[in-house]
C-alpha cells in the first residue's frame, strides 16, 4: 500500500466526524486538484464534455432482471463470467446510476472497471425504465421511493452472504442511497421487546438493519429544493430540458401502461414535459403519494438523512463554496450546475461520526476532469473511491457490518 498522508491539500475542502478515521486511507489528497486546461475552466464545458467525449469502456454484461414485490422490475447487470472467475466472499459493489442513467454512462463503465481491477464484484442497479430495464407496472422510481434499493440490497446479500456489500451513487443515485443509508431508525424504542423471546428481538433488528458496509455519495443534490430552484437558472435550463426529454422518452415507450390511469395524473404533461418539475408534477408526485411537487422534493432529499446514517459514508462534491463580495463573481462558487453547494448539509456531516465529505474547486457535475486518466479516462474520483473501499475492506472493518443504533 503507497504511503498515505494525514493532511489534504487547501485545494480540496475535507471535513466530517469521520476525518481523522478515514482521512490516512486516502494515498493522494495531500496533492493538488489540478483541473485538466482548457476544458474545466469552466463548469458546463466540463459537465459536457464528460458526458459526449469521456470514453466507454467495453464491458460485457449479464443481466438478471429481478421483480419486485409491487410487480415492478429492475435490472441487474452484473460482468459476465464473474460468477466463476470470482470467490463468494469477494466484496461486491452496487453501482447507482443518476436520473434516467445506467450501465451504458461512461463514469459508471470506469469505477466498475477499476473495482472490478481490485478483485471487487460489480453489479449495476438500473431502476426501472433506466438502461433498458423493464417497466411492468405504471410506476416509475423517484426520489422518494426506497422500496427498490431495499430489494436489491437484500437480493444481492442473499446471493452472496459472506461477501461485504458497499454501494455507490451518483446525482440522483447518490439521493436516493443516501436516504436509504438514512431511513433506519436510529431511536426505536425496544421495550416492548426485551419482554419478547431472543428469536423475535434478533429478527426485528435485522429486518431494520442496514446490509451495507460502506457507500459513497458522489454528486448528491441533497437539498432537492434547492436543486430545483437553480436548476431553472440561466444555463442551467439546458440540463433541465435534456434530461426532461430523456425522461419522456422512456415514458412513452411505456405509454400504454397509464391509458387509463385517471385521478390526478397528467399523462399530457408528463408525455411532453420540457423540464423535469413538469414531469414531477404530471406523474411522479402523484405515483408517489405528494400533493405537489415542493411537498415531493421537500420530502425526498437526503440532506435531511445524514444525522441517521450509521455506517461509512463518504460524499464528493463539486461545488466548494467561497464568499465573493463581487456579485459577477458569486456564480463561480457553485461548480456543479446541479447539485449547489449550499445544498450539502455540512453541519450534519461533520456532527456524525460515520460521514466524511470531500468537495474540490472543480469538476462541474459527474465531470472531475482533473488526475492522471484526464481528459478522457477515468474521473478523478474514482482512484478516492477505490481508497476508501480498500480501506473499509481491511481487518478492522472487514466483515463487520453497522447496524443502526436502536434505543
Amino acid at each position: 500500500m503507497l504511503e498515505s498522508s494525514n493532511k489534504c491539500h487547501p485545494s480540496l475542502e475535507v471535513i466530517g466526524g469521520a476525518v481523522d478515521e478515514f482521512l490516512p486511507a486516502f494515498k493522494t489528497l495531500h496533492l493538488p486538484y489540478i483541473p485538466y486546461p482548457f476544458i474545466a475552466w469552466n463548469r458546463h464545458v466540463e459537465t459536457i464534455f464528460a458526458a459526449f467525449f469521456r470514453s466507454r469502456p467495453e464491458v460485457k454484461f449479464r443481466r438478471e432482471c429481478l421483480r419486485t414485490r409491487d410487480d415492478g422490475a429492475v435490472a441487474l447487470d452484473w460482468v459476465s463470467g464473474d460468477d466463476r472467475n470470482l470467490p463468494s466472499d469477494s466484496p461486491v459493489l452496487i453501482l447507482l446510476p443518476g436520473l434516467t442513467g445506467g450501465s451504458d454512462d461512461t463514469y459508471v463503465r470506469h469505477m466498475l472497471l477499476r473495482a472490478r481491477s481490485k478483485g471487487w464484484r460489480v453489479v449495476v442497479f438500473n431502476s426501472r425504465g433506466c438502461g433498458d430495464s423493464p417497466v411492468t407496472t405504471a410506476q416509475f422510481y423517484s426520489a422518494s421511493f426506497l422500496g427498490d434499493i431495499s430489494e436489491v440490497v437484500d437480493h444481492v446479500g442473499n446471493r452472496y452472504p459472506r461477501a461485504n456489500l458497499y454501494a455507490a451513487g451518483w446525482s440522483l443515485g447518490a439521493n436516493i442511497l443516501v436516504r436509504y443509508l438514512g431511513q433506519m431508525p436510529c431511536h426505536v424504542k425496544l421495550a416492548p421487546f426485551l419482554e419478547a423471546s431472543k428469536y423475535a428481538l434478533d429478527a426485528f433488528i435485522e429486518s431494520f438493519s442496514c446490509r451495507l458496509a460502506g457507500a459513497i455519495s458522489l454528486c448528491n443534490p441533497f437539498n432537492l429544493v434547492i436543486a430545483d430552484e437553480d436548476f431553472r437558472k440561466g444555463f442551467n435550463i439546458v440540463y433541465d430540458k435534456a434530461l426532461a426529454n430523456a425522461l419522456c422518452k422512456i415514458f412513452k415507450r411505456h405509454a400504454l401502461l397509464f391509458e387509463d390511469i385517471g385521478g390526478e395524473f397528467n399523462i399530457p404533461l408528463a408525455a411532453n414535459a420540457k423540464s423535469v418539475r413538469e414531469f414531477d408534477e404530471g406523474l411522479t408526485r402523484v405515483s408517489f403519494g405528494f400533493k405537489s411537487v415542493d411537498d415531493y422534493y421537500s420530502n425526498s432529499s437526503s440532506s435531511d438523512s445524514i444525522k441517521n446514517v450509521s455506517i461509512p459514508l463518504l460524499c464528493i462534491q463539486a461545488s466548494i463554496f467561497l464568499q465573493f463580495t463581487l456579485a459577477f463573481l458569486a456564480n463561480s462558487a457553485e461548480n456543479d450546475p446541479i447539485a449547489p453547494s449550499r445544498g450539502i448539509p455540512r453541519e450534519d456531516i461533520q456532527k456524525n461520526p460515520h460521514c466524511m465529505l470531500i468537495v474540490t474547486p472543480k469538476g462541474g457535475h459527474l465531470g472531475w476532469v482533473a488526475g492522471g486518466e484526464a481528459p478522457l479516462g477515468a474521473p478523478w474520483t474514482d482512484p478516492i473511491v477505490m481508497d476508501f473501499l480498500e480501506h473499509l475492506e481491511q481487518p478492522k472493518f472487514s466483515g463487520v457490518v453497522s447496524s443502526t443504533s436502536l434505543i
